[in-house]
């Protein structure tokens, strides 16, 4: 296989590796996909101010994510089915983020549990939480994170009603999988993915089979989980979940000024403007065209994250000059991975932290500590002064008739 020099080229590879349906479940979009597709091209918009002459010596991108020393200011997002797009997927992927120095977010809706992935990990990783009905579950979920040393919990707001993806349906995606001629035509195209798959055991949701009541193998799971998404989920969740987990929490889902600084109040670490990747309302503003409005609103109250349509180091550090502590990649490190495994999302994270490098170089920065609005030439998304509302003028004198 090539050497990839891109992300895109990782997208490409992961394409002809992995069968389709699992390969669109990671690419799509919710209804007709313009936030998804607006997620990247808004960071295009933004333009960067080169300088020269500058000692570009001993550049630095480590930083810190919400205390914890990273190599770069980049975390893996937390992704369903990950162990879809290569056999134990999840494990491979955190071993590849620990070893690069960056966080591993684990889903609630992954294919490897929280033991697999910590029975593999040298250093603790994150988890994401979803919040159910079944309150009994959900507590033991964040029970179990903390027995696996977790060191984060990421609790996303945004998906109480999943939206509906289009091309999920048209492929017949569904727990359990359908077999179709198509299905078995497409597996077996991809004889590499299928013998992976032969060779493990992990085919499963192992947070949720066997853990969750009356849910023993795929088919309980598909009825299990229709019921299960909370549209009740409020604020006062997050307290009892606070308080149960105990450790740093980040909340994942703020796309709005007045949720960010209801985040705040609830006492969350960090938040993350998301619109989830752009799978939940179609129609809504990319997550970077937000950040700023959002750093403004909640100022260094709270340590602001975000995800969504990042693609490059470049778009990494452009979201760092206007105001984010830290990133998420979601389809890069998925495209890594369905296209060589755990040495794929390696290459997404190497790729990503050379294009970080040379560009801040470029930007006459050599350490990410130093990097501000001020290498953005433009901001086509800066946060306008509220001006005053003017009073209204007094009506004017009439004037004597001559």
């Amino acid at each position: 296989m090539p050497t990839a020099l891109t992300i895109d080229d990782l997208k490409r590879q992961a394409r002809r590796r992995v069968p389709k349906m699992f390969f669109d479940y990671a690419d799509s979009g919710s209804w007709t996909e313009s936030t998804y597709h607006a997620n990247e091209s808004d960071f295009a918009r933004i333009k960067l101010r080169q300088r020269v002459m500058v000692d570009m010596t001993n550049r630095s991108l480590a930083s810190t994510m919400i205390g914890q020393p990273v190599t770069m200011p980049v975390a893996l997002a937390p992704t369903g089915m990950t162990g879809m797009q290569h056999a134990d997927g999840e494990i491979l992927a955190a071993e590849a983020a620990e070893a690069f120095g960056v966080p591993f977010t684990l889903s609630t809706m992954s294919i490897c549990s929280i033991e697999d992935v910590a029975l593999h990990a040298r250093k603790p990783f994150w988890f994401q939480l979803y919040v159910m009905k079944d309150r009994d579950f959900v507590n033991n979920l964040i029970d179990r994170a903390k027995a696996a040393h977790c060191s984060a919990l990421v609790l996303t707001l945004d998906l109480q009603i999943l939206g509906q993806r289009h091309k999920d349906l048209r492929n017949g995606l569904s727990a359990p999988p359908k077999f179709t001629p198509k299905h078995i035509w497409q597996m077996a195209t991809r004889p590499q993915w299928c013998m992976g798959m032969l060779n493990t055991q992990r085919r499963s949701f192992g947070n949720i089979v066997g853990h969750a009541k009356n849910v023993s193998d795929l088919s309980s799971l598909s009825v299990w989980t229709a019921e299960q998404f909370d549209p009740k989920l409020s604020w006062k969740d997050v307290e009892w979940i606070k308080e149960r987990w105990g450790g740093k929490l980040i909340l994942k889902g703020i796309l709005d000024e007045d949720d960010a600084r209801a985040a705040v109040d609830s006492g969350a670490d960090a938040i993350i403007v998301s619109n989830h990747g752009g799978r939940q309302l179609d129609g809504a503003a990319s997550s970077i065209s937000m950040l700023p409005r959002i750093v403004a609103a909640v100022g260094d109250r709270v340590e602001v994250h975000v995800d969504g349509g990042i693609r490059s180091g470049q778009d990494v550090l452009k979201a760092i000059a206007l105001g984010a502590k830290g990133t998420y990649i979601g389809r890069p490190f998925l495209y890594g991975l369905g296209a060589d495994g755990r040495q794929g999302v390696t290459r997404a994270l190497e790729i990503i932290a050379k294009e970080m490098d040379v560009t801040m170089a470029l930007c006459g920065k050599r350490l990410l500590s130093d990097v501000d609005r001020s290498i953005v030439l433009n901001n086509p998304f800066s946060v306008a002064p509220q001006l005053p509302t003017p009073t209204e003028k007094p009506p004017a004198k009439k004037q004597p008739k001559k």
